[in-house]
């Protein structure tokens, strides 16, 4: 459970944004302190060499001067130490201090040099103390004025780092503060998010798991989002597809395995009869005409599945020709002409034109007119009639085959196209169909991008009626 919580996009998901913070807090604290102070030092010593400058200009241009000023400086002095907290000294060319700004720890008449010998030899120093000097780790800066060539006073400038430092933390607080507020506000979003897409999916794949296991009934959540909603829906468009295919495999195989085994049942059956003597010599001429019924039945069975798997496939194209339909459903029904004798039906055929070109596959509609008079014959009472009638309107040519037999059930009125679909009439009267004829019929026709539909009437009859294209 403790491998798969880590492997888990959740797991992965908290750990990486519980890092980016701890890493950001890390880096403010240490590098963003230090930039922050490195800022706030190099602003003070821009501002204390401005206020040195300020002083040179207004005490130590004549050094003839300074000495009528001390009373002056030293009282100005101090109070800009109190409103700055910088420390003013000014120490003559021999390092002497002869004004402090402070008065509590008044440093004058001090030897800098005693101290530190090289400090008035720079330009600042930061935490120093000059070697006690100060009581406080200072950043001093060192302002030499010069008169001629040779150097008349040192103004040295010192702020103490501590309130720096302080005031660097501060700032980064500040910082860390808006920081946080901002982690925190991205964290809702975050898990706002999580919880509108990873939960979401995570549901997704388990009902994907169970489609795929066969449980086509697993119920799928319903989600207010448009996208989660939209996906959800394809998952489960293609489980009740999956469902469909699923069933459709077990009922091929049903349909298949019934149709197959019934003729060669027969086939078995008479042809060890005739190997073992069981049938005599006389009578098996009768039988070998019933074996060979029952191979072309095999044969008609495999030819239809062969042509519904190539209308799947689409692997072959219709070879598009102009002849006239009229001619065609003539010689198409000549090859019934034995079977309707046998049943005393008639056939009544009317053409509205005398010449009706179409352009379509010939040899396709050909199989369309075969299936459709078969089911005529087969479903027409002894001593009918069968219609046919072919009408052109709006550039196409309707053709009509009616009968009036049995009909077909209200209820299997719309099964009639599937494949191996038969009514209980069907299997009742005549079990020699493959239940796959109309469903070619439908294929061929919808491949030539055309339409064909069914009227029947229970113990009526049925008329079967589709269209084609007339040649221009």
């Amino acid at each position: 459970m403790h491998f798969k919580l880590k492997r888990s996009l959740r797991f992965k998901f908290i750990i990486s944004y519980l890092i980016l913070v701890i890493l950001t807090i890390a880096l403010l604290n240490t590098y963003g302190h230090k930039l922050m102070y490195n800022k706030l030092v190099s602003d003070i010593e821009t501002n204390m060499y401005a206020e040195a400058d300020n002083i040179k200009t207004q005490y130590l241009t004549n050094a003839y001067l300074v000495n009528s000023f001390i009373p002056s400086m030293r009282k100005q002095f101090s109070s800009i130490q109190n409103i700055t907290e910088v420390r003013i000294w000014i120490s003559n060319a021999d390092s002497r201090i002869i004004v402090d700004s402070d008065v509590e720890k008044n440093k004058e008449d001090c030897i800098i040099n005693d101290f530190d010998s090289l400090i008035l030899s720079k330009q600042s120093v930061e935490n120093t103390n000059i070697s006690n000097l100060l009581s406080d780790k200072s950043l001093c800066i060192i302002y030499p004025v010069s008169s001629g060539l040779d150097i008349s006073f040192y103004i040295i400038l010192s702020k103490p780092t501590a309130p720096l430092h302080h005031k660097a933390v501060q700032y980064v607080d500040a910082i860390l503060t808006c920081y946080i507020i901002v982690a925190i506000l991205f964290f809702i979003v975050l898990l706002y998010l999580y919880l509108q897409t990873i939960i979401p999916l995570k549901s997704m794949q388990n009902a994907a798991k169970e489609y795929a296991a066969g449980h086509y009934d697993y119920p799928m959540p319903t989600y207010t989002g448009h996208d989660q909603a939209d996906l959800a829906g394809a998952i489960k468009y293609l489980a009740d597809k999956m469902k469909d295919t699923n069933d459709y495999q077990k009922n091929f195989i049903a349909n298949v395995s019934h149709d197959f085994r019934s003729p060669l049942t027969s086939i078995k059956g008479y042809t060890q009869a005739m190997a073992d003597g069981t049938i005599p010599p006389e009578m098996q001429g009768k039988y070998l005409d019933i074996i060979l019924f029952e191979v072309e039945r095999l044969t008609k069975l495999t030819n239809n599945l062969l042509s519904l798997s190539e209308f799947e496939n689409k692997g072959i194209p219709l070879e598009i020709s102009t002849f006239d339909i009229n001619n065609e459903l003539k010689r198409c029904l000549a090859t019934f002409e034995q079977r309707c004798v046998q049943k005393h039906i008639s056939l009544d055929i009317t053409f509205d034109a005398e010449v009706s070109l179409v352009d379509a596959d010939q040899s396709k509609i050909e199989q369309v007119i075969q299936n459709l008079v078969d089911n005529a014959i087969k479903f027409s009472h002894d001593n009918s009639t069968i219609e046919i009638h072919t009408r052109e309107k709006n550039q196409k040519v309707f053709i009509s085959i009616k009968d009036h037999g049995i009909g077909i059930p209200k209820d299997s009125l719309g099964k009639v196209w599937k494949r191996f679909y038969k009514t209980d009439l069907s299997r009742g009267k005549d079990k020699k169909g493959t239940g796959l004829g109309l469903s070619i019929t439908k294929e061929i026709i919808e491949n030539h991008g055309e339409n064909i539909n069914v009227i029947s009437t229970e113990g009526v009859g049925t008329e079967f009626i589709f269209s084609l294209p007339k040649h221009e």
